[in-house]
């Protein structure tokens, strides 16, 4: 079959990948608690096998989208739970690329985004439950969700990167806690996408700062990556993990995070957990304690992720095994990151199998 040609965010460079071979996808639009729009991705077996297991929902990191989880590889996560039997949904939160931009928190998508992406799941499932894979921002913002009692429909909970402790290296802590305050009085975002397109007089001075400090690898969206979101040459994945095809189409696969996204985190870093805004109604005020939920928590870690260190799951793994001792499960992965337990080459070897494996359980 003929690769499928896929159109990125508007502004983005295009590229065709064969990563919706076989499948059949549904937009569902929907609209937040607070009236942002949202939507699902369905995506169905285009043999028309009908699924075996309940639904799935998958829930992207900040400043890309849902198609985080389709790269442009033989085999994505994506593809693996189809064939595992999985009912699969991909949200498009208010911090997707896909979306009218807007400020946002963490306490935001908990409270507006998450529990009506769960309800209309079920509605159009007809499912009593659901299991969720979260990544990154997406899953300190679901853990937030759960906590808070507000997705008592979502029975396991699979986290990749980071969940409720934020634990950062060195430098990271540097930029979030020093250099972000006086960031935000120049710029409303921080943008990888600055590599290839920038946005007015900061956004150059700062493609050219990190373009002198990152010479890792001729992709410019690469090495912006690294600098907003981690520490490392690259940060957020190891080169030998990606194939060519995959390192070109993170190009146009990251967007802007809002600065008011990086003050939430700056206070979550600073106490070495998550903090509330208190400015959203429903979200517990203290989220270190019990949970209001019953779901089983899966944590995931990457032994080489430079965006936010194994400590974070290890912690936060610790955390739940205090509560609920024997419940909760940890898993450290030698050789991998932050992002390339998703779309790393050969993830349908390595990672694939362990997520599929503990959404079935």
């Amino acid at each position: 079959m003929d690769p499928v040609e896929v159109v990125p965010a508007p502004g983005t460079p295009r590229y065709v990948r064969p990563g919706t071979r076989g499948q059949h996808t549904e937009v569902v639009p929907l609209t937040a608690g607070d009236g942002h729009p949202l939507t699902l991705l369905h995506v169905t077996r285009a043999d028309g096998i009908a699924p075996t297991h309940g639904p799935v929902l998958l829930v992207h990191g900040a400043g890309v989208r849902a198609e985080i989880f389709r790269p442009p590889l033989q085999r994505t996560l994506v593809d693996a739970l189809l064939t595992d039997g999985f009912d699969v949904w991909l949200l498009n939160w208010r911090a997707s690329i896909d979306l009218p931009p807007v400020g946002w928190t963490l306490d935001e998508a908990a409270a507006f985004d998450f529990p009506v992406a769960v309800r209309t799941i079920l509605h159009a499932t007809g499912a009593a439950t659901l299991k969720a894979f979260v990544h990154c921002q997406g899953s300190t913002s679901f853990m937030i969700a759960a906590i808070s009692g507000l997705v008592p429909e979502v029975t396991t909970i699979v986290s990749n990167a980071v969940s409720l402790h934020p634990v950062l290296p060195a430098w990271s802590r540097v930029k979030i806690l020093g250099l972000a305050p006086s960031i935000r009085r120049f710029t409303p975002t921080l943008s990888p996408k600055w590599g290839y397109r920038t946005e007015g007089w900061f956004s150059r001075a700062l493609r050219a700062g990190v373009s002198l400090s990152h010479r890792e690898c001729d992709n410019p969206v690469c090495a912006m990556v690294s600098f907003v979101y981690g520490s490392g040459r690259p940060a957020l994945w190891s080169h030998a993990n990606l194939d060519d095809q995959t390192h070109d189409w993170i190009r146009g696969e990251f967007a802007g995070a809002p600065m008011t996204f990086f003050a939430q985190m700056r206070d979550s870093v600073r106490a070495g957990h998550l903090v509330p805004t208190g400015l959203v109604p429903g979200i517990l005020p203290d989220l270190t304690v019990a949970p209001r939920t019953d779901a089983r928590f899966v944590f995931i870690a990457g032994e080489d992720n430079r965006c936010f260190l194994p400590a974070s799951q290890q912690r936060s793994f610790e955390h739940f095994d205090r509560l609920a001792p024997g419940r909760h499960v940890l898993h450290r992965i030698r050789g991998y990151g932050h992002l390339d337990v998703i779309f790393g080459v050969n993830a349908w070897r390595d990672t694939y199998p362990l997520i599929v494996s503990e959404l079935r359980g």
